[in-house]
């Protein structure tokens, strides 16, 4: 170890020691939190989030909804690194435009899933801090799900919770919609006003535990008649 000497005030000598190379690190990623939810019915398909943006202890924004409108059947919710939502969504609404005008007609929501599957993987080594979820309905006019990870694994689903509440939100959507390891109970189908009614319950119960969801509940509903939204309140604090 490397020491060098030099003089106090009353004439005293003191040491200072070297004691190696000190790295500065510097991240690209920030998690601004955030909820995202889908739900796929029989002829309807429901994507939620709520609006509040936050990073650490801060609130940064308490009106930035994580669902972006692709087409007049399809909504994707994003959550993660803000940056990167606002890039990608650029990034896919850029391209939906270009197969509009080169095709004559709007991309179907598997399609949209398939193209943000190679996009996002195009950026493997890089990848975009996002968990997106896709809902809309399909060739057939059912209720569809799709669901990511950053690197473009995905696959169909018929609901599902991503972002910071997701740990509190899937079970309680295994249990009400998927019927979990329950014996003797009987699986009505899933209307609308049943799945929405359901949306607003484990948003509120997920902002009462995780600081980075609340503020108020941006709900999403695809229909063959177009898209419906509904703004719910949720605790601010």
């Amino acid at each position: 170890m490397l020491s060098m000497h030099s003089y106090e005030d009353n004439g005293k000598m003191k040491d200072y020691h070297y004691t190696g190379p000190v790295q500065h690190r510097f991240s690209p990623y920030a998690f601004n939190g955030g909820t995202v939810l889908a739900v796929a019915g029989e002829d309807f398909a429901i994507v939620a989030s709520d609006t509040r943006l936050s990073e650490g202890y801060s609130i940064h924004s308490r009106d930035s909804p994580k669902c972006y409108k692709l087409t007049d059947t399809t909504v994707i919710g994003c959550s993660g690194f803000h940056g990167d939502c606002l890039t990608l969504t650029k990034i896919i609404d850029a391209r939906l435009k270009m197969y509009k005008h080169s095709n004559n007609k709007s991309m179907t929501s598997g399609a949209i899933a398939a193209m943000l599957s190679t996009i996002l993987y195009g950026r493997r080594f890089f990848p975009y801090y996002v968990y997106n979820i896709i809902g809309g309905l399909d060739e057939e006019g059912r209720g569809a799900v799709y669901s990511f990870d950053p690197v473009g694994s995905y696959q169909r689903d018929t609901y599902k919770a991503g972002g910071s509440a997701s740990a509190m939100l899937q079970p309680l959507l295994d249990n009400q919609i998927g019927f979990k390891n329950m014996e003797n109970v009987q699986q009505a189908p899933l209307t609308q006003e049943k799945a929405v009614q359901l949306v607003k319950d484990v948003f509120i119960s997920a902002a009462e535990r995780d600081v980075y969801t609340g503020d108020a509940l941006k709900i999403c509903i695809i229909t063959k008649e177009g898209i419906r939204e509904e703004i719910v309140p949720l605790r601010k604090d």
